[in-house]
């Protein structure tokens, strides 16, 4: 009887959905490239402004951060949180 190695590598992607001159979102950018880097994880940013229906949608909450699609932070992205939801 072989054993089977039940570990797994998840691929995870982080969305920063931010506009151009927002102070909160430059922020939220360095942290994610810093944490991205570090983990090897993908990450794009997306303008609500160039979307209208992203507009409506985040408008009041940026920045705001996905994890594998999923609104994991808004406002303020924390670093230690954002490491733990991409495995690192």
């Amino acid at each position: 009887m072989h054993k089977v190695d039940a570990t797994v590598d998840v691929m995870h992607e982080i969305t920063l959905y931010g506009r151009q001159g927002c102070h909160l979102c430059e922020d939220a950018r360095r942290i994610i490239e810093k944490v991205a880097s570090d983990l090897g994880v993908s990450w794009r940013e997306v303008d609500i402004d160039t979307d209208p229906e992203l507009r409506e949608k985040y408008g009041e909450m940026i920045p705001v951060t996905l994890v594998d699609g999923v609104q994991h932070d808004y406002w303020r992205v924390d670093e230690s949180r954002l490491r733990a939801a991409c495995g690192g």
